[in-house]
């Protein structure tokens, strides 16, 4: 009791030395410049695709809705690594404490899970717009969607609460070099000195529930919709429609495609380059590349933007302007007369 006790306190007060994404200093002074920009870039992008989803009326349908939670996601998901990332490039391996490591894990675990539940209810949407359109008021009401936002949240909250429970109860009395520029499951397995069997059994569940859950109910919605567009006699239609689905389809399907190649391996095995690559597409790339999807194929949200970027002139009724003429030009000659 007294040992595990003792095992138990140290892994709470042990530091772990993360090796960051590049260890050769020239190297690493360019990849920072350029994540550095690439970090400015995605959090202007949904900060103002979560500007316009507010601002903009036009925009305020259950579509833009789940875009705007989306965009608030990828700047917190990001926010999450990000920062890990560039303090490893400009300073090199640098020590992380335990509680802080444990803190970022549940973080990015939190956002990854609501990030794929609010992929699957993005899908929904798209299947209800699509596919009962005549009772897409009713099943896309805000109450409703408020109530699969919230659920989004929530479910990747009580995942990592789960998940980063087990984690940060097991003992880490080895090795305390994370080869990743995070701290994130695999590396916090491979380094603990006890039995992992619960964790990767919660960590199997979590991804079944989670992950493959949403997936499921993703690729349901998107089966329908293909059947309900091969379905349509109209060209025109068909062409609408599938270009509604395209840049959600892209997005998602990048996404899971990443996640689940990333995560098919066993948790306990030792983290390779290749794996901080993978971590570095869908947790840099993806919030990067879905404001510019989601924006460059939307007509509406195009509109919108140039609306709200461009100059904005007051409008004057002829009648008012012809009545007002003559007093300005009597204003005019006051002013220059005194």
């Amino acid at each position: 009791m007294e040992r595990s006790l003792a095992l138990a306190n140290m892994s709470r007060n042990q530091e772990f030395v993360l090796l960051g994404l590049s260890a050769r200093l020239g190297v690493r002074d360019a990849l920072f410049a350029i994540f550095l920009t690439l970090y400015l870039l995605t959090l202007l992008e949904n900060t103002l695709v979560i500007c316009l989803v507010c601002r903009r009326r036009e925009l305020r349908k259950p579509m833009y809705f789940f875009l705007g939670n989306l965009s608030c996601l990828e700047v917190c998901y990001v926010s999450v690594t990000m920062p890990s990332l560039l303090a490893g490039l400009w300073a090199g391996p640098r020590p992380v404490p335990f509680t802080a490591c444990i803190a970022q894990l549940f973080l990015f675990v939190s956002f990854l899970g609501t990030k794929c539940t609010l992929l699957a209810a993005m899908a929904y949407d798209r299947y209800a717009a699509i596919c009962r359109p005549l009772h897409y008021p009713l099943l896309m009401r805000p109450r409703v969607c408020q109530g699969l936002a919230l659920s989004s949240w929530l479910g990747g909250l009580l995942v990592s609460v789960g998940k980063t429970t087990c984690i940060a109860s097991l003992s880490y009395c080895g090795p305390n070099v994370l080869n990743h520029f995070f701290c994130d499951v695999s590396p916090l397995l491979n380094l603990s000195c006890t039995h992992v069997a619960l964790p990767e059994l919660v960590d199997f569940l979590s991804a079944i529930v989670i992950f493959w859950g949403s997936l499921l109910v993703a690729l349901a919605c998107y089966a329908a919709i293909g059947v309900a567009v091969l379905r349509m006699r109209s060209a025109a239609a068909r062409c609408r429609a599938a270009s509604t689905c395209a840049s959600h389809l892209l997005v998602m399907g990048a996404f899971y495609a990443l996640v689940l190649f990333a995560y098919s391996r066993r948790s306990r095995l030792e983290p390779t380059d290749l794996h901080k690559v993978l971590s570095v597409v869908y947790t840099v790339a993806t919030p990067l590349c879905s404001p510019a999807v989601y924006c460059l194929r939307n007509r509406e949200v195009r509109a919108a933007l140039r609306s709200a970027l461009g100059p904005r002139r007051l409008h004057v009724p002829p009648g008012r302007r012809a009545r007002q003429a003559p007093g300005q030009m009597g204003s005019c000659r006051k002013i220059f007369s005194t």
